[in-house]
């Protein structure tokens, strides 16, 4: 009996190990990984604008996308709206004060899948300092080889955050939006 118990201990543990080793490890790609954003501007049109490429770790899991995560962060000082003026005040203390928060990060909590390609991701976003619990819709892009032979998948996500939730209270609407829509492409490279 005590041997049955033994091996029945054995195949869980073994099937247990195997199974969270089905994550792959990757490292986001900044060259070709994407932040872009826009805002309304005075109730008429809108202003877009981009970070420079995010960087990080995902473990992704293509059998069970609940066992991926994401550890994700951005270098606010890149911020670029083809205005130098615009984007000097966007980096100060009024909005994302890149001299002392220079980073916005984002790190996962939870995955839920939603389709065969599709999760919800739910993770703490800090921003400005302020940590706030958001979920965001996530695609994943497809699948590649890289022309070193690597294998690089990407991941797009598309969501929207209340400025006024991490602290940018400044220049109340209708100047400016408080809704801020995010796209998050990430184009990772296997480990």
């Amino acid at each position: 009996m005590n041997r049955l118990l033994g091996i029945f201990s054995t195949l869980v543990l073994t099937f247990a190990f195997s199974s969270a080793a089905l994550a792959d490890d990757y490292a986001a790609d900044p060259v070709h990984s994407f932040v872009v954003f826009d805002v309304h501007h005075l109730e008429a049109g809108y202003v877009y604008g981009t970070f420079g490429g995010p960087t990080g770790s995902i473990s992704y899991d293509a059998a069970d996308l609940t066992q991926s995560s994401f550890d994700i962060s951005v270098d606010v000082d890149s911020i670029d709206t083809r205005n130098a003026n615009r984007d000097k005040d966007l980096k100060g203390p009024d909005f994302f004060d890149v001299k002392q928060f220079p980073a916005m990060k984002f790190k996962s909590t939870s995955v839920k899948k939603t389709g065969d390609n599709t999760m919800d991701v739910t993770g703490d976003l800090t921003l400005k300092g302020v940590t706030k619990s958001i979920t965001v819709p996530m695609e994943i892009t497809g699948s590649g080889k890289g022309m070193k032979g690597e294998t690089r998948t990407g991941f797009r996500a598309d969501f929207k955050i209340d400025r006024t939730d991490f602290g940018m209270t400044a220049d109340a609407a209708p100047i400016i939006g408080n809704e801020i829509h995010i796209v998050v492409a990430i184009e990772a490279i296997k480990s």
